[in-house]
Protein backbone atom coordinates (compact mmCIF):
# COMPACT_ATOMS: atom_id res chain seq x y z
CA UNK A 1 0.00 0.00 0.00
CA UNK A 2 0.98 3.71 -0.93
CA UNK A 3 2.56 6.02 2.32
CA UNK A 4 1.56 9.19 1.27
CA UNK A 5 -1.55 10.49 2.24
CA UNK A 6 -1.85 12.59 -0.93
CA UNK A 7 -1.15 9.72 -3.51
CA UNK A 8 -1.38 6.81 -1.79
CA UNK A 9 -4.99 5.82 -3.83
CA UNK A 10 -2.66 5.92 -6.69
CA UNK A 11 -1.81 2.84 -8.49
CA UNK A 12 1.60 1.29 -9.76
CA UNK A 13 1.22 -2.14 -11.80
CA UNK A 14 3.29 -4.72 -13.16
CA UNK A 15 2.69 -8.05 -14.33
CA UNK A 16 2.52 -10.74 -17.00
CA UNK A 17 -0.06 -13.66 -18.20
CA UNK A 18 -0.31 -16.82 -16.50
CA UNK A 19 -2.22 -18.88 -19.30
CA UNK A 20 0.01 -20.79 -21.86
CA UNK A 21 -0.79 -22.92 -24.95
CA UNK A 22 -1.37 -26.57 -24.58
CA UNK A 23 1.85 -28.29 -26.09
CA UNK A 24 4.33 -27.02 -22.99
CA UNK A 25 4.25 -26.02 -19.74
CA UNK A 26 4.46 -22.65 -20.59
CA UNK A 27 7.96 -21.80 -18.70
CA UNK A 28 8.90 -19.05 -21.01
CA UNK A 29 5.59 -17.89 -22.13
CA UNK A 30 4.97 -16.85 -19.21
CA UNK A 31 5.82 -18.13 -16.30
CA UNK A 32 8.73 -16.25 -16.44
CA UNK A 33 7.19 -12.97 -16.88
CA UNK A 34 5.09 -14.24 -13.68
CA UNK A 35 8.11 -15.22 -11.78
CA UNK A 36 10.13 -12.12 -12.91
CA UNK A 37 6.82 -9.63 -11.33
CA UNK A 38 6.32 -11.81 -8.20
CA UNK A 39 10.00 -11.62 -7.25
CA UNK A 40 10.24 -7.14 -8.28
CA UNK A 41 7.59 -7.18 -5.72
CA UNK A 42 9.47 -9.24 -3.65
CA UNK A 43 12.67 -7.23 -3.91
CA UNK A 44 10.64 -3.77 -3.14
CA UNK A 45 9.12 -5.38 0.14
CA UNK A 46 12.04 -6.69 1.17
CA UNK A 47 14.22 -3.94 0.78
CA UNK A 48 12.12 -2.24 3.51
CA UNK A 49 11.03 0.18 1.13
CA UNK A 50 7.71 2.80 1.31
CA UNK A 51 6.65 3.53 -1.92
CA UNK A 52 4.04 6.42 -2.17
CA UNK A 53 1.76 5.13 -4.24
CA UNK A 54 0.32 1.57 -3.98
CA UNK A 55 1.84 -1.09 -6.22
CA UNK A 56 0.20 -3.98 -7.41
CA UNK A 57 0.57 -7.20 -8.91
CA UNK A 58 -2.00 -8.41 -11.67
CA UNK A 59 -1.19 -12.33 -13.31
CA UNK A 60 -3.69 -12.53 -16.21
CA UNK A 61 -5.78 -15.20 -17.86
CA UNK A 62 -7.20 -15.52 -21.01
CA UNK A 63 -3.92 -13.56 -22.86
CA UNK A 64 -3.42 -15.81 -25.56
CA UNK A 65 -7.00 -16.04 -26.44
CA UNK A 66 -6.93 -12.17 -27.03
CA UNK A 67 -5.98 -10.70 -23.79
CA UNK A 68 -9.20 -11.25 -22.41
CA UNK A 69 -8.00 -11.10 -18.44
CA UNK A 70 -6.36 -7.81 -18.59
CA UNK A 71 -9.18 -6.56 -20.79
CA UNK A 72 -11.62 -7.14 -18.81
CA UNK A 73 -9.85 -6.09 -15.51
CA UNK A 74 -9.51 -2.60 -17.42
CA UNK A 75 -13.06 -1.67 -18.25
CA UNK A 76 -13.65 -2.63 -15.00
CA UNK A 77 -11.89 -0.36 -12.65
CA UNK A 78 -10.15 2.28 -15.44
CA UNK A 79 -12.50 2.46 -18.77
CA UNK A 80 -12.96 1.23 -22.33
CA UNK A 81 -13.86 3.00 -26.00
CA UNK A 82 -16.90 2.54 -26.63
CA UNK A 83 -18.91 3.31 -30.12
CA UNK A 84 -16.86 3.99 -33.32
CA UNK A 85 -17.97 2.31 -36.40
CA UNK A 86 -19.75 4.10 -39.88
CA UNK A 87 -16.92 6.40 -39.86
CA UNK A 88 -17.24 7.50 -36.25
CA UNK A 89 -14.67 7.71 -33.59
CA UNK A 90 -14.56 5.31 -30.03
CA UNK A 91 -15.00 7.70 -27.51
CA UNK A 92 -13.54 7.27 -24.22
CA UNK A 93 -15.72 6.29 -20.95
CA UNK A 94 -13.81 6.79 -18.18
CA UNK A 95 -14.16 4.40 -15.06
CA UNK A 96 -13.77 5.29 -11.33
CA UNK A 97 -10.61 4.98 -11.06
CA UNK A 98 -8.53 6.33 -14.34
CA UNK A 99 -7.07 9.49 -12.26
CA UNK A 100 -5.80 7.19 -10.02
CA UNK A 101 -3.75 4.96 -12.44
CA UNK A 102 0.13 5.74 -12.67
CA UNK A 103 1.39 3.19 -15.09
CA UNK A 104 1.56 -0.42 -16.07
CA UNK A 105 4.37 -2.60 -16.98
CA UNK A 106 3.86 -6.23 -18.58
CA UNK A 107 6.33 -8.56 -18.90
CA UNK A 108 5.95 -11.27 -21.55
CA UNK A 109 9.05 -11.81 -24.04
CA UNK A 110 10.40 -15.15 -22.63
CA UNK A 111 13.51 -15.66 -20.67
CA UNK A 112 16.21 -12.96 -21.39
CA UNK A 113 17.44 -10.21 -20.56
CA UNK A 114 15.46 -6.92 -20.32
CA UNK A 115 17.35 -4.47 -23.05
CA UNK A 116 15.09 -1.59 -23.12
CA UNK A 117 11.49 -0.47 -23.27
CA UNK A 118 8.83 0.37 -25.97
CA UNK A 119 7.20 3.63 -25.10
CA UNK A 120 4.17 3.15 -27.11
CA UNK A 121 4.11 6.63 -28.81
CA UNK A 122 4.45 8.13 -24.96
CA UNK A 123 7.73 10.58 -26.23
CA UNK A 124 7.36 12.40 -22.64
CA UNK A 125 8.62 9.67 -20.88
CA UNK A 126 11.32 9.27 -23.00
CA UNK A 127 14.05 11.15 -20.92
CA UNK A 128 12.22 9.94 -17.73
CA UNK A 129 12.83 6.13 -18.77
CA UNK A 130 15.95 6.98 -20.27
CA UNK A 131 17.31 8.17 -16.22
CA UNK A 132 16.16 4.75 -14.87
CA UNK A 133 18.21 2.57 -17.10
CA UNK A 134 21.44 4.33 -16.53
CA UNK A 135 22.00 2.57 -13.49
CA UNK A 136 21.92 -0.47 -15.45
CA UNK A 137 23.94 -0.15 -18.65
CA UNK A 138 26.05 -2.76 -17.69
CA UNK A 139 23.40 -5.35 -17.44
CA UNK A 140 22.77 -4.73 -20.76
CA UNK A 141 19.57 -2.22 -20.83
CA UNK A 142 19.80 0.81 -22.43
CA UNK A 143 17.26 0.70 -25.40
CA UNK A 144 14.52 2.92 -25.36
CA UNK A 145 12.27 3.20 -28.09
CA UNK A 146 9.28 4.88 -29.47
CA UNK A 147 7.95 1.77 -31.42
CA UNK A 148 5.00 -0.02 -30.46
CA UNK A 149 4.43 -3.65 -29.53
CA UNK A 150 1.38 -5.79 -29.49
CA UNK A 151 0.05 -8.96 -28.11
CA UNK A 152 0.17 -8.53 -24.71
CA UNK A 153 -1.33 -7.05 -22.26
CA UNK A 154 0.37 -3.66 -21.80
CA UNK A 155 -2.15 -2.66 -24.72
CA UNK A 156 -5.41 -3.40 -22.54
CA UNK A 157 -4.00 -0.07 -20.97
CA UNK A 158 -2.68 2.01 -23.76
CA UNK A 159 -5.57 1.28 -25.89
CA UNK A 160 -7.91 3.25 -23.30
CA UNK A 161 -4.84 6.29 -22.96
CA UNK A 162 -3.15 5.00 -20.02
CA UNK A 163 0.63 4.50 -19.60
CA UNK A 164 1.10 0.66 -20.61
CA UNK A 165 4.72 -0.40 -21.24
CA UNK A 166 6.21 -3.48 -22.23
CA UNK A 167 10.26 -4.88 -21.69
CA UNK A 168 12.34 -5.39 -24.89
CA UNK A 169 13.81 -8.52 -24.38
CA UNK A 170 16.51 -10.82 -25.10
CA UNK A 171 15.15 -13.67 -27.64
CA UNK A 172 17.30 -16.57 -25.86
CA UNK A 173 15.08 -19.70 -25.59
CA UNK A 174 12.26 -18.04 -26.91
CA UNK A 175 10.64 -17.19 -30.45
CA UNK A 176 11.11 -20.18 -32.79
CA UNK A 177 12.72 -22.19 -30.45
CA UNK A 178 10.52 -22.23 -27.57
CA UNK A 179 7.17 -20.08 -28.34
CA UNK A 180 3.87 -21.81 -28.66
CA UNK A 181 5.37 -25.22 -29.24
CA UNK A 182 6.02 -28.12 -26.93
CA UNK A 183 9.65 -27.04 -26.01
CA UNK A 184 8.19 -24.41 -23.90
CA UNK A 185 9.22 -26.14 -20.96
CA UNK A 186 11.46 -25.39 -17.44
CA UNK A 187 14.20 -26.52 -18.67
CA UNK A 188 14.49 -23.67 -20.92
CA UNK A 189 14.53 -21.03 -18.44
CA UNK A 190 17.18 -18.70 -17.91
CA UNK A 191 17.46 -18.40 -14.00
CA UNK A 192 20.15 -15.34 -14.16
CA UNK A 193 18.66 -13.66 -16.76
CA UNK A 194 15.51 -13.40 -15.12
CA UNK A 195 17.12 -12.06 -12.17
CA UNK A 196 18.37 -8.82 -14.02
CA UNK A 197 14.66 -8.59 -15.30
CA UNK A 198 13.35 -8.41 -12.11
CA UNK A 199 15.96 -6.38 -10.63
CA UNK A 200 14.89 -3.78 -13.53
CA UNK A 201 11.35 -4.40 -13.21
CA UNK A 202 11.50 -3.73 -9.42
CA UNK A 203 13.31 -0.22 -10.14
CA UNK A 204 10.76 0.92 -12.67
CA UNK A 205 7.55 -0.06 -10.49
CA UNK A 206 9.70 1.83 -7.36
CA UNK A 207 10.69 4.95 -9.40
CA UNK A 208 6.85 5.28 -10.86
CA UNK A 209 5.48 4.96 -7.26
CA UNK A 210 7.74 7.84 -5.93
CA UNK A 211 7.23 10.41 -8.59
CA UNK A 212 5.27 13.91 -7.22
CA UNK A 213 3.04 13.53 -10.39
CA UNK A 214 1.91 10.33 -12.71
CA UNK A 215 3.34 9.23 -15.85
CA UNK A 216 3.04 11.75 -18.33
CA UNK A 217 -0.04 10.41 -20.74
CA UNK A 218 -0.22 10.05 -24.76
CA UNK A 219 -2.92 12.55 -26.34
CA UNK A 220 -5.84 10.52 -27.14
CA UNK A 221 -6.95 11.54 -30.72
Amino acid sequence: PGTDPRIKDEVVMLGGHMDSWHAGTGATDNAAGVAAAMEAARIIQASGLKPRRTIRVALWSGEEQGLYGSSNYVTQHFGEMKGGGQGQKPELVKGADYEKFSAYYNLDNGTGKIRGVYLQGNAAVAPIFKAWLEPFADMGAKTITLSNTGGTDHQSFDRIGLPGFQFIQDEIEYDTRTHHSNQDVFDRIQADDMKQAATIMAAFVYQTAMMDERLARKNMK
